[in-house]
């Protein structure tokens, strides 16, 4: 019998992919007990086929029962949904339609290469947005804790719009805190960035989000899960979704995580995945970071530490003078695209790093210094910039350490 994973990519007959999504959709049935069914009874539709017979809910459980326990991993509930979808398949791909949700099988050419290489890959992505976003040259998570601090929510919201700055998705949940305020720092920059939700597209919490993700979708970037539409997010739902989030980036950066969050299970994933794990420090008295402080200290030398945003930039290999890592990657990284950190010694980040690191304008002024401009009227030629923005930015940069101004000129400073 041929199971799932043997499928070839773009040879599936349209009949089963669509018993795939209806196999996908029943609640209960996971990638084990999917991979189970389809081992025993055959194709897709087949199984749909036995599943309309007078036994089909006890054919199912049968099926799915374990070589050495004898137990089914189906349940008797979960048959019994089996069943009735199985006799009203149709229901369930209209259902998708009317969430304006369509589906992404393992049997698709373009489902996610990274998705690809990890343990028990989805068997069907549920995508509200664009697939082409599923498979970027370099992918960042940018997770952490529902109750953050006003600065992690600062710094949550820089790092994501650095990392789009920087050409990079963000992957994150579209939970309140900080996987919010890193989508929405990416939209607010005209960035690419995926959502990945605990629960179906009809279902999706919380509901405040609910512009967020229109806006996620708009600017080209997916909202994605692993459940069908009318799936209600359970306590056990959010887990799964989090070895979806570290699975569809190269690295995961998490800003703010309690001694439980929810964020440190994704950090988990990720090791166990081969991807990179940075994490933002924070005093060794507060409570949000105690789970973070904790990593970096029982996994030093595989949680590294994000030292500025410029350098985390330079260390995920996003600035220009670490460009042809970046493209070696293409072909020797975890996927045919992905990040490759750069390893070096620590060291003072680069310019590009620094501007990348800053919003537009300060980053345009820093450029323009770097390159020779010493007056603000120099920087104005160079910039474009009105001379109003040029005098406000650099008020920015001196207040933040970056420039200084010495005789009526500026310059960078050793922070640069």
């Amino acid at each position: 019998m041929e199971r799932i994973g043997d499928a070839v990519p773009g040879r599936t007959s349209p009949g089963d992919r669509d018993a795939l999504v209806v196999l996908a959709s029943v609640g209960g049935i996971g990638p084990i007990t999917l991979d189970r069914l389809l081992g025993t009874v055959g194709r897709p539709a087949q199984v749909l086929e036995m599943a309309r017979r007078r036994d089909g809910a006890r054919a199912a459980q049968d099926a799915t029962r374990d070589a050495r326990t004898g137990r089914p991993s189906l349940t008797a509930a979960a048959a019994h949904e089996l069943v009735a979808a199985a006799r009203s398949p149709e229901e369930v791909l209209v259902a998708l339609r009317d969430a304006h949700v369509h589906a992404l099988t393992r049997w698709d050419s373009g489902y996610p290469r990274r998705l690809r290489e990890i343990d028990l890959p989805p068997l069907v992505l549920f995508v509200r947005g664009s697939d082409a976003a599923l498979e970027p040259r370099a992918a960042v998570a940018v997770v952490g804790t529902r109750r953050p601090t006003d600065r992690g929510r600062q710094i949550s919201a820089r790092i994501g719009a650095s990392l789009a700055r920087a050409g990079a998705l963000v992957v994150s949940g579209l939970a309140i805190g900080i996987d919010g305020e890193a989508h929405a720092a990416v939209v607010r920059e005209s960035g690419t960035t995926v959502a990945v939700i605990g629960g179906g597209h009809a279902r999706m919490t919380p509901a405040s989000h609910d512009r967020l993700a229109d806006a996620i979708v708009s600017g080209g970037g997916a909202v994605v899960s692993e459940h069908a539409p009318g799936t209600e997010p359970t306590r056990g739902t959010f887990p799964r979704r989090n070895r979806l989030i570290s699975g569809l980036s190269d690295a995961v950066v998490v800003v703010e995580a309690g001694a439980r969050s929810g964020a440190l299970l994704t950090a988990a994933w990720a090791l166990e995945q081969g991807r990179e794990c940075f994490f933002v420090p924070d005093s060794i008295d507060a409570p949000q970071s105690a789970g973070s402080l904790a990593w970096l200290r029982d996994y030093a030398g595989v949680a590294r530490i994000v030292a500025g945003i410029p350098q985390l930039l330079e260390d995920l290999g996003l600035v220009a003078d670490l460009a042809g890592e970046v493209a070696n990657a293409h072909s020797e990284g975890p996927s045919a695209g992905g990040l490759k950190p750069s390893g070096r010694a620590a060291r003072a980040p680069s310019l590009e790093a620094v501007a990348l690191g800053l919003p537009v304008r300060e980053g345009a002024l820093v450029r323009a210094i770097g390159a020779g401009a010493t007056t603000a009227d120099e920087v104005a030629a160079l910039t474009g910039l009105a001379i109003g923005a040029v005098l406000g930015g650099l008020t920015v940069l001196e207040h933040r350490g970056l420039v200084e101004s010495v005789y009526g000129r500026v310059r960078l400073t050793h922070a640069t």
